[in-house]
């Protein structure tokens, strides 16, 4: 069975705008997102326009704040402290990458964590680690949608998460124990990853290498949720798992795109309207 994410994501977002209908019926304020975009990084664009649009459809205010990528990292550091201070900003979100004359941790680290929707800001971490509620990254809750969406419970399933990233690898990996899944997280410097994958409940490929996972890694009946975006020989867009050599031997999959890549979307504007609700209290 193949794991819709443009249908589930289209689902979460149509639900995101009844509630934000239900905002402007009352006279309320609108949740509003704010993306900073540094330079003219041509996929950085292209992210940036289809989270606007997404803010669109659900009647969600959005600002892109573009910027020159001479920028110095003085300069940003006040865009920033504005923002924070901007009682009608819910959620700031800057687009990475950014120039290497900035340091990205630096300027992630001074958003605040309570508009901080990406879900990268060290309080928000040290949440997810503690099992708190806080802003959660993403991707990571795009796919803890997608398993809820199927019916799939983690209780007691073996998980293995190949990819060890701050951004996907190591919160997902939380967010499965938090699910009481037993969790293995696989890397570059795994001994018989083969081996590893083949136990899986559940493989989550999170690599970046372009088909790297076919049949010989995948156990029959295994759920296979696929976070990679590469270009194929053919300069297709594709995942990091051979998606005709395995979708015979899951039971689920994820396609790329249009599997976890939509969700991701979904789940930052759900972020907006939760940091939004715990502002207005």
């Amino acid at each position: 069975m193949i794991i819709d994410g443009k249908a589930i994501s289209l689902k979460r977002k149509d639900e995101l705008k009844k509630k934000i209908d239900l905002l402007r019926s009352e006279g309320k304020r609108i949740p509003k997102l704010t993306v900073v975009l540094v330079g003219d990084n041509q996929a950085s664009q292209t992210y940036v326009r289809n989270k606007e649009k997404a803010c669109a459809y659900v009647g969600m205010l959005s600002e892109i704040i573009r910027l020159d990528d001479t920028i110095n990292e003085q300069e940003l550091i006040q865009v920033i402290t504005g923002l924070n201070q901007d009682q009608s900003v819910d959620g700031i979100l800057v687009q990475l990458p950014l120039p290497s004359h900035i340091h990205e941790e630096r300027i992630l680290d001074l958003i605040d964590p309570s508009k901080d929707v990406d879900g990268f800001h060290p309080s928000n971490v040290a949440k997810l680690l503690l099992g708190q509620k806080g802003l959660v990254p993403c991707t990571p809750q795009g796919m803890m949608v997608l398993l809820d969406e199927i019916g799939f419970d983690l209780t007691g399933k073996e998980v293995v998460v190949v990819g060890r990233s701050n951004i996907v690898g190591k919160p997902v990996a939380l967010l499965c124990l938090q699910k009481n899944a037993t969790v293995t997280i696989a890397h570059s410097r795994t001994q018989n990853l083969k081996n590893v994958c083949q136990r899986a409940d559940v493989l989550i490929a999170a690599i970046g290498q372009t088909k790297f996972f076919n049949k010989d890694y995948i156990k029959k009946g295994a759920v296979v949720l696929d976070v990679g975006m590469n270009r194929d020989e053919n300069k297709k867009l594709c995942g990091d798992v051979d998606f005709k050599d395995v979708e015979d031997i899951a039971s689920y999959i994820t396609p790329v795109p249009g599997g976890v890549g939509p969700m991701t979307i979904a789940m930052l504007l759900e972020n907006t309207l939760l940091a939004y609700n715990q502002r207005e209290g």
